[in-house]
């Protein structure tokens, strides 16, 4: 999430940079439209209807890389939302108070070819692309919302690492209960090649219903996909959870608990479906930091 101090800003004046627009090449569009067409081959059927009908009502598509400002005259009238543009990775802070102001930050560079299937840090299209959609929706947009204003409780009472692991675990990674079946709507898996082709292909990992208290508790890697996933039913459970939390205390009860990792299966887990293992049973010897 876009809350590592990479950067010495600590305001949200100090953050916003203007998107440029005008000095994306010919290349960059080229880009934005092939990783744009091959996501959405490999999410047809597997993503959520929500993400599907805010990229319509956003006018997201192949022509290239969006206008902030554009899509930003769609995305005010349907729920007071707006992308503004941001160098990079920001401090906690200001990334937590753009939440509160409903505002999403949003980086301005775009990969190059080289890198369509990887790459470390978060470029216009999977902000773009895999966040700004569902910011159409109500509900969730209400959830993000609220985020922004815990996460500023969370710095002010150490509490970020929890509030990481929630971005991890819905933002980024979550997975919702259809009537016809999971669905992916977390920008991490939306916007990933391989991530997204893992979800829907290999069995390995674990479906687990969400349950606020075990997410918080629960460690991640970033450098593979991940060995569970978290399924909520609604978007509207997030804001209620979040709305019905001291946050402050929670913070301070949680430190003195131990940590999960991702790849246990709890006796209070409510288990969706249960993972095979295959591609994340060596994790534990191999991976070296947890969240």
């Amino acid at each position: 999430m876009s809350g590592h101090a990479l950067l010495n800003a600590q305001t949200v004046e100090d953050c916003i940079i203007d998107q440029g627009w005008e000095r994306y090449t010919p290349e960059d569009h080229a880009i934005w439209r092939v990783l744009f067409e091959r996501q959405q081959r490999t999410l047809k059927g597997h993503v959520c209807q929500e993400y599907l009908d805010g990229l319509a009502a956003l006018g997201i598509g192949t022509e290239g890389v969006p206008n902030f400002e554009r899509m930003n005259e769609r995305l005010r009238r349907l729920t007071g939302w707006e992308v503004v543009a941001v160098p990079g990775l920001i401090p906690s802070r200001p990334f937590f108070q753009m939440l509160a102001n409903r505002q999403f930050p949003a980086g301005t560079f775009i990969r190059g070819r080289e890198q369509l299937d990887y790459l470390e840090e978060p470029d216009v299209f999977h902000d773009v692309f895999g966040h700004v959609p569902l910011l159409t929706n109500p509900a969730y947009a209400d959830y993000m919302n609220e985020y922004g204003r815990i996460g500023l409780v969370a710095v002010e009472t150490k509490g970020v690492k929890f509030l990481a692991r929630l971005n991890w675990y819905t933002i980024e990674f979550g997975l919702i209960r259809k009537p016809e079946g999971i669905r992916i709507y977390g920008a991490g898996i939306v916007s990933s090649f391989g991530e997204a082709r893992y979800v829907v292909d290999d069995p390995s990992a674990h479906h687990l219903a969400f349950d606020l208290e075990r997410v918080l508790r629960t460690g991640y890697y970033i450098d593979d996909f991940q060995a569970s996933y978290f399924v909520i039913d609604r978007f509207e459970q997030l804001f209620e959870l979040l709305r019905g939390s001291d946050f402050a205390s929670r913070f301070d009860e949680l430190r003195a608990q131990p940590a999960h990792t991702p790849f246990e299966i709890l006796p209070q887990d409510v288990v969706i479906r249960k993972g095979s293992g295959h591609f994340w049973r060596d994790f534990p010897t191999t991976k070296t930091k947890l969240k």
